[in-house]
């Protein structure tokens, strides 16, 4: 991309769509080509496939990585690895970094091993170990030989943090100042950079030992006088994290305190990296995919165009759950099979309970899951939680139970359908409330994800349990 070319957010999708309008004219023209009887036609077919090929490349040669990235998500398989194909080497790196890890995945799979190597050399330590984990183990082996002592150093730190901490977020690439030196010294050390670290709006102030002392903002720097020493104008107040700290409790220290980049220190605060508002946002988004990928019982983000037994593998697990649990409701209507003859009305009526119930009950666990995220509810809140919620539910079983009775009760001639009908709908909410909230919490108090196929859950337990109090009910009041 070239410097003065301002990106948009609605560029993307156009660059996409030129891109496979470029793929789409290609392939037409070679068909053509191809059954065409022409001397030389070898020769024609070649140069017109050149042709094709240099300006999707050219194109390509255009675009930021994180574009490149989202067409390559956006193609079929066969599609994407030719594009990928006319992509410069020395950009693989970089858009490996981008693209999903299930496009990622494929992208790998079509590299030989120096290609792969080359793409890993070309990253910083800190992207390096974000990509490690689907290198080669004997790719990797060989990147790591040939970085120098203090990269391999680096690498091997940012690799031993789990994926959640801030060791794992973490990047190498900072500015540190001395508090005793003047700012015009600063600001002459600052101007033998070629390029300052992304994101860099403060500098770290530091001991000899490299312990941090404050930090000194860049708007501090430029706006006193250049006489005076960095002691005199560097704030000591800091937000700082250390490499074991959870990366959603940081996350939400960068949104409370607006950070950009805030250091990285060891247990004796010598500082060892920084954590950018960059790294923040991609650790918020992916933990928002999953989230939203487990709440629907997939177990982990899928390539939209992967093959069909690698989405099976993905999607098999919650669909079997399911399975058991919409036969087990299948089985609790089979015991009221007897009064639902006697009375067709419960057909009709019932699937509204447990639709409602399963509603309400998502509502309620979309809420406790968030809180505990963001880290607004602790283990302990339990009962706390469980009375508010149930409270919620009753008051919107009695209200829009109330109203289904009176229109059950309108509809079918019968007071005594209404009343079941309202009694049915305010249990299951309850029912709802109390799974809702029950569940993401101990799933988390036993450390597990709380997210995790929690619509699953939820939709099984309020579909039988409103079948069973609704034809219950009924059975004991009606028939």
């Amino acid at each position: 991309m070239t410097p003065d070319e301002d990106l948009h957010p609605d560029d993307v999708q156009q660059h996409l769509r030129e891109v496979q309008a470029l793929l789409s004219r290609q392939r037409l023209v070679e068909n053509l080509v191809h059954r065409q009887d022409m001397p030389r036609h070898d020769l024609v077919e070649n140069l017109v496939h050149k042709q094709h090929t240099a300006e999707l490349r050219h194109k390509l040669d255009a675009l930021h990585p994180a574009d490149i990235a989202y067409i390559l998500e956006a193609l079929p398989l066969e599609e994407r690895r030719f594009v990928w194909d006319l992509v410069k080497a020395e950009r693989d790196g970089e858009i490996l970094l981008e693209v999903t890890d299930a496009v990622r995945e494929t992208l790998i799979e079509a590299m030989a091993p120096e290609e792969l190597k080359a793409a890993a050399e070309s990253l910083d330590a800190d992207e390096l170990a974000d990509l490690a984990p689907d290198l080669p183990a004997e790719v990797i082996q060989d990147v790591f030989q040939s970085l120098p002592s203090e990269e391999r150093e680096q690498l091997r730190a940012a690799m031993s943090y789990p994926e959640d901490s801030v060791g794992a977020l973490m990047d190498f690439d900072m500015v540190t100042v001395r508090e005793d030196v003047r700012l015009e010294v600063v600001l002459r050390y600052l101007r033998l950079f070629d390029d300052l670290p992304d994101h860099t709006d403060k500098l770290f102030v530091v001991d000899r030992e490299e312990h941090l002392k404050g930090i000194l903002t860049l708007e501090t720097l430029l706006i006193n006088d250049p006489e005076k020493e960095v002691s005199e104008l560097m704030r000591t107040e800091i937000v700082s994290f250390e490499p074991e700290d959870d990366a959603d409790e940081a996350a939400q220290a960068f949104e409370r305190y607006d950070l950009i980049s805030a250091p990285v220190v060891d247990k004796e605060k010598r500082v060892i990296g920084r954590l950018t508002v960059v790294d923040v946002v991609d650790y918020i988004r992916e933990e928002s995919d999953a989230e939203i990928l487990s709440h629907a019982g997939l177990r982990e983000e899928e390539d939209i165009f992967a093959s069909v037994w690698d989405s099976v593998k993905n999607r098999w697990s919650w669909l079997a759950i399911n399975l058991v649990t919409a036969f087990v409701a299948s089985r609790v209507i089979g015991l009221f099979e007897g009064s639902i003859e006697r009375l067709v009305a419960l057909a009709a009526l019932m699937p509204i309970v447990a639709g409602i119930g399963g509603n309400s009950g998502n509502q309620t666990i979309t809420m406790i899951v968030r809180a505990i995220a963001t880290g607004q509810v602790q283990p302990d809140a339990l009962q706390r939680l469980l009375r508010k919620e149930l409270g919620v539910a009753l008051i919107n079983g009695l209200v829009w139970g109330g109203l289904l009775g009176l229109l059950a009760c309108w509809l079918y001639r019968s007071a005594s359908l209404g009343a079941v009908m309202t009694a049915a709908m305010t249990l299951n909410l309850l029912l709802a409330a109390t799974a809702g909230v029950i569940i993401p919490m101990i799933r988390s108090r036993l450390g597990a994800d709380p997210a995790v196929g929690s619509s699953v859950l939820i939709t099984a337990l309020t579909d039988s349990g409103g079948f069973f109090i609704f034809l219950g009910l009924a059975t004991l009041i009606l028939l």
